[in-house]
């Protein structure tokens, strides 16, 4: 009868032995935070690959990136749950969206951005540039707003200083120094426009997707930081752990390190210039 119950315990032992290793092999499991983080096809998914992240797999996150090819999708999968962040937009269409689409999500951190540039075939420099030569400009407002603003930074256009600047158009311009001809195209179409303008403004993410040098333009934008793309999440979790992660990483000196080795020609925020 001894026998029997020492049987009976030696079992119960390893029955309960059995359950508290495995509960610790689940835990160690659970331990693997995992992610996903959505950016449209190009220099943008090529950040999020290169600078954030092996980043975030030192932190001890497993990372998956999700490639999107339109500018709708990224946010409703952030929305949706699909993604935990996404990187391919700047602060305004990020507001624009998210109020339109009645989502509530949130900019973490601006990053070094791809600037839109002026760009020609036929003259080297500004100052070459001839009396009422024509230049191609983006017919989005946003867009078309920040190459007014390059044209009067430059001293090519004068705007009506009670103008607002990021929503400037054509009717803003009180001087046009070189009576410039302004031809509104598709953004999407600028690349190809440099051969058939005298000028083209051409935005920084379809300069490289044309496989554009952006140390090629004449100039390019300073841009507004409002105009930089960001890291966003959905709002409920801009406090989380995740969120405290990526901006800590994107503030670090060696993102800034990869920005500068990879991504040549892209302007850098302020908060990254002033420190």
């Amino acid at each position: 009868m001894k026998k029997g119950l020492f049987t009976i315990i030696l079992v119960i032992l390893i029955t309960v032995l059995a359950a508290c290793g495995g509960d610790e092999e689940s835990s160690t499991a659970d331990d693997v935070k995992s992610v996903k983080l959505g950016g449209t096809a190009g220099p943008y998914s090529d950040m999020l690959n290169k600078a954030i992240k092996p980043a975030l797999e030192e932190k001890g996150y497993e990372v998956t990136i999700v490639e999107f090819s339109d500018y709708i999708q990224p946010n409703n999968a952030l929305n949706n749950g699909d993604i935990d962040a996404n990187l391919f937009q700047h602060t305004i269409y990020l507001e624009n969206f998210s109020k339109e689409n009645k989502m509530e999500l949130e900019g973490l951190i601006t990053v070094p951005t791809a600037p839109m540039g002026i760009y020609s075939n036929k003259f080297n420099s500004i100052e070459e540039i001839e009396d009422g030569a024509t230049i191609a400009i983006p017919n989005d407002p946003v867009n078309a707003a920040r190459t007014f603003l390059i044209l009067q930074d430059h001293g090519l256009i004068e705007l009506d200083p009670n103008s607002e600047p990021l929503t400037v158009s054509e009717k803003d311009i009180t001087t046009n120094t070189k009576n410039l001809v302004f031809q509104p195209i598709e953004a999407g179409g600028l690349p190809r426009a440099v051969d058939g303008s005298d000028l083209a403004a051409v935005p920084g993410n379809f300069a490289l997707a044309a496989k554009m040098d952006l140390l090629d333009a004449l100039v390019l934008e300073n841009m507004p930081d409002q105009y930089r793309n960001l890291v966003a999440v959905k709002t409920e979790n801009k406090d989380s752990q995740f969120a405290k992660d990526l901006v800590e990483i994107v503030e670090s000196a060696e993102f800034e390190e990869i920005i500068d080795a990879e991504f040549v020609g892209f302007g850098k925020p302020e908060w990254m210039e002033s420190r």
